[in-house]
């Protein structure tokens, strides 16, 4: 069966930097679009940034300059990495395959947490 699985979240103040993991198997995940979506307490889940399979990207306009979204087909995986954490980048963050958020496969997530 399809399993996405996060990592790479934690605790960081601001200013600093993490670099989110995905891992994916039961896919073929080279033909797959892949996204980042994030949810904030008592917030809606919303897309933080995607990648075509073919490479191209799209970024959500509060991250544009901080992160930079990636993919490696060979490790069936796609990365995230955030650099100028602020503390309203705090929240949960998803990874998900396909490119818009109401189809595809969801992962658990994992914790950022930024401290001011």
């Amino acid at each position: 069966q399809v399993q996405l699985v996060e990592s790479g979240g934690g605790l960081v103040q601001a200013g600093g930097s993490l670099r989110l993991s995905c891992a994916a198997s039961g896919i073929t995940f080279s033909i797959n679009d892949m996204g980042w979506y994030r949810q904030a307490p008592g917030k809606q889940r919303e897309l933080v940034a995607r990648i075509r399979s073919g490479g191209s990207t799209n970024y959500a306009d509060f991250v544009k300059g901080r992160f930079t979204i990636s993919r490696d087909n060979a490790k069936n995986t796609v990365y995230l990495q955030m650099n100028n954490l602020k503390s309203e980048d705090t929240a949960v963050y998803f990874c998900k395959t396909g490119w818009g958020q109401l189809y595809g496969y969801w992962g658990p997530g994992t914790q950022v947490t930024v401290s001011s």
